[in-house]
C-alpha cells in the first residue's frame, strides 16, 4: 500500500495535528493537567441557554425537529440561514449582499482549505502562491497547502510599548514590494484578532491590504473567526466589521458557543461562494443544520449580537485581564514581553532568554500537566524554513502561545509552573 503526495502530505505530522490531539489526549495517570493549549473557547452559561431555549422551541415544534436531521441541506448551505444573515449584514453594515453573496462550510478551517486551494497551487501552467503578509499566523493554515511551497510569507515588524509589552505590526511597506515582485501571488490572508497573538489589525492596515489586493487583483482572505460582530472578542476601537469585493470574509459559530457543530460562515463576491459550494458538494455533499438552525433566528433577532457584545466580549475581556495580571505576578523579576491582547482567547508571550527551543520547552511542560503550544509552528512560508533553517524572526522559537479560557485556579497553576520552569532555563 503506498499513500500519494498528497495523502503523505495531510496524513503527516503537523502543528494542529499536535494542539488537537492535546486537547483530546489524556496526560499519563497521576499528572494534573493545566490547559492552556488548544483553541476550545470557555462555557459562557447565558450563550449555552439562549442555544438550549432554541433546541427547546426546535423539539417542540411539531416535527421540526425531524426534519431538520432527516435532509440534506443545499451545498451552499441552508438557505433560510443564508436569507437571514444577507439581510443582517446588509441592514446593518449596508454591505448590499445578498444569499449568493455567503456560503456556509463545515467550521472555518474548512473554508479556508477551500478558499487557500482556490488560489495557491498550479494554475494553467503556471504557480500561483498565497501571502500571508503579517507573520507569525495561525497554526491551523501552515500545512493547508494542497501543493508544496504555496505559501510565502512576510514577517511583521515588532513596537516595543513598555519593558514588558510589545505589538506586531503590518509591515505595510514590505507587503508591498513583495507583491510588486511577485505577480504569482494568488491571494492574501490574515486572521483578525491574529492567532496567535491576539493582535488585531487596524482599519486603516485592513484598508492598506484591500487596497493592495485591488491593485494586484487577488482577494484578501480576513479570518474573522473571533470578530465583530460576533463573537466580538475584540477589545480594541479600531477594528469596525468590513468587507467589499475584493475581501473574502470568514466567520464561524465556534467561539459563540457552538464548536462542535462546525459551522463556517463565508461572505464573497458570487463566483467565489458558487465555487466553495460547488467544493462542498465534492469534499461532504452539504454542510452541517443543526448550527444555522439553532442561530438563524437569533441572528434575525439581533440576540446573537447583544450575546457577543454584552455577554461574550466581556467575559474574555475580564479573562485577559487576569491573565495579563498573573504573567505580571509570577513572571516578576524575569526577562519577558507579552504581546499586547486586543482580543482573541489567547496570550502570547515572548521569552528572550530561554535557552532551549519552545518546542523542547513545551516538551517538558507537558512532562508537568501544563499544556501550551510552541511558537515555532506558527512561523511558516519562508524560503530559509525550505531549507532546512529557522524562519527569519527572532521570535521563532521564544514564543509559546496559552489559552486563557479555562478555569481560573488551572491556568494560575499553569502560569506558576511555566515561570519557574522559565527561571529554571533562562540563559
Amino acid at each position: 500500500m503506498e499513500f500519494t503526495d498528497f495523502g503523505i502530505k495531510l496524513s503527516s505530522h503537523s502543528g494542529i495535528l499536535q494542539l488537537m490531539d492535546d486537547i483530546g489526549r489524556p496526560l499519563p495517570e497521576g499528572i494534573k493537567a493545566r490547559p492552556l493549549g488548544g483553541g476550545n473557547p470557555a462555557r459562557v452559561p447565558e450563550v449555552e441557554k439562549a442555544y438550549r431555549h432554541e433546541l427547546e422551541k426546535l423539539l417542540a415544534d411539531g416535527d421540526r425537529f425531524e426534519d431538520v436531521i432527516a435532509h440534506y441541506d443545499s451545498p451552499q448551505g441552508r438557505v433560510g440561514f443564508l436569507k437571514t444573515a444577507a439581510e443582517f449584514f446588509s441592514s446593518r453594515y449596508g454591505w448590499g449582499i445578498t444569499e449568493e453573496n455567503i456560503a456556509l462550510t463545515n467550521g472555518s478551517q474548512s473554508a479556508m482549505f477551500y478558499l487557500f486551494n482556490l488560489f495557491a497551487g498550479s494554475a494553467g501552467g503556471r504557480r500561483r502562491t498565497l501571502l500571508f503578509p503579517l507573520m507569525p499566523e495561525y497554526i491551523g493554515y501552515a500545512d493547508q497547502g494542497i501543493e508544496p511551497s504555496t505559501f510565502v510569507s512576510v514577517p511583521s515588524k515588532c513596537e516595543r510599548l513598555g519593558e514588558h509589552s510589545f505589538k506586531y505590526k503590518l509591515d505595510a511597506d514590505a507587503v508591498e514590494r513583495y507583491l510588486d515582485e511577485h505577480p504569482e501571488v494568488g491571494a492574501m490572508a490574515v486572521s483578525r484578532p491574529t492567532n496567535p497573538s491576539g493582535n488585531v489589525l487596524t482599519d486603516d492596515e485592513v484598508a492598506r491590504l484591500s487596497e493592495l489586493a485591488h491593485r494586484h487583483s487577488i482577494p484578501l482572505i480576513v479570518d474573522n473567526a473571533y470578530g465583530l460582530p460576533f463573537p466580538d472578542i475584540i477589545f480594541t476601537d479600531d477594528a469596525a466589521p468590513v468587507w467589499n469585493e475584493d475581501i473574502i470574509l470568514s466567520m464561524s459559530l465556534s467561539k459563540i458557543g457552538l464548536p462542535s457543530i462546525r459551522t463556517g460562515i463565508v461572505i464573497a463576491r458570487k463566483e467565489i461562494i458558487k465555487a466553495v459550494g460547488n467544493i462542498n458538494a465534492i469534499a461532504a455533499l452539504a454542510t452541517g443544520s443543526m448550527g444555522p438552525v439553532l442561530a438563524e433566528d437569533l441572528l434575525r433577532r439581533g440576540e446573537l449580537t447583544k450575546l457577543a457584545s454584552d455577554v461574550v466580549r466581556p467575559f474574555y475581556k475580564a479573562k485577559a485581564e487576569r491573565m495579563e495580571a498573573l504573567i505580571e505576578r509570577y513572571f516578576a523579576g524575569t526577562d519577558y514581553q507579552l504581546h499586547r491582547i486586543e482580543g482573541s482567547i489567547f496570550c502570547w508571550i515572548y521569552l528572550p532568554s530561554l535557552r532551549i527551543p519552545t518546542l523542547e520547552f513545551y516538551s517538558r511542560l507537558m512532562d508537568s500537566g501544563v499544556i501550551t503550544v510552541p511558537g515555532e509552528y506558527f512561523f511558516f512560508g519562508s524560503k530559509e524554513q525550505e531549507e532546512g533553517k529557522a524562519y527569519p524572526h527572532e521570535h521563532y522559537d521564544k514564543c509559546l502561545r496559552l489559552n486563557y479560557s479555562g478555569p481560573d485556579d488551572l491556568t494560575e497553576e499553569g502560569v506558576e509552573i511555566i515561570a519557574r520552569m522559565y527561571r529554571e532555563f533562562s540563559v
